[in-house]
């Protein structure tokens, strides 16, 4: 865990580098840690960071820093695990994981994605519905959450050239990960679905979702 100030009243926490299980279970003990803690403005959670602004009447950064690490040297592993198995539960049971209801035949580039990876249409489909994915960032408009991983075998880069309108609802796959474009909006993924599904506001980091064929 590296800690660096931002400004005068934010720090950051970098974990490893990684799109990961575990690195996501890290940003999710602070993010349980922090919500605790006095005097905490805002918290801002990533795919392997987390923004911490606080009060300055209550820390400097020489006093946020050493909170930050007595999580990481105590009760961090601690939190880490009990969350770890909380999700492992969670993802066994079926019981917190967010459908999506995908209808595939509305879509621009699901043939570009098959032709890419050597891959028939239904083989596409069947890849991208059977993984359970991870919310790992929300960004870069209200309500877009970066879910991670799709399978490898349909891993697909960008557009070289991102389109201007994309539609609300469209499913879409860039590289090795997958999202729901929530509103009209520029953008360079590859489209291969859309959906109604419209409650954005429910997507959390950590939470899990599956896309299910309509």
């Amino acid at each position: 865990m590296i800690i660096k100030r931002v400004s005068l009243n934010s720090v950051i926490v970098y974990f490893k580098q990684d799109i990961s299980e575990t690195v996501l279970n890290q940003v999710q003990a602070l993010n349980t840690l922090l919500q605790k803690l006095k005097g905490i403005v805002d918290i801002v959670p990533s795919y392997c960071s987390v923004l911490v602004t606080y009060d300055r009447g209550i820390y400097n950064y020489k006093s946020i820093k050493e909170v930050l690490n007595s999580f990481d040297m105590g009760r961090f592993d601690f939190i880490e695990q009990e969350l770890h198995n909380a999700t492992e539960c969670s993802i066994k049971s079926n019981l917190q994981v967010i459908k999506i209801p995908t209808d595939y035949s509305k879509n621009l580039d699901l043939e570009r994605v098959a032709n890419h990876n050597n891959l028939t249409i239904e083989e596409v489909i069947t890849l991208h519905t059977q993984q359970v994915y991870r919310v790992y960032a929300i960004g870069f408009m209200v309500g877009f959450a970066y879910l991670a991983q799709v399978d490898p075998k349909i891993a697909t880069p960008r557009l070289t050239t991102p389109r201007a309108k994309i539609p609300k609802g469209s499913v879409a796959i860039a590289d090795t990960q997958t999202a729901i474009y929530p509103q009209d909006s520029a953008g360079g993924w590859n489209i291969i679905g859309s959906t109604e599904f419209n409650a954005f506001e429910q997507f959390s980091i950590g939470d899990y979702v599956q896309f299910t064929k309509v």
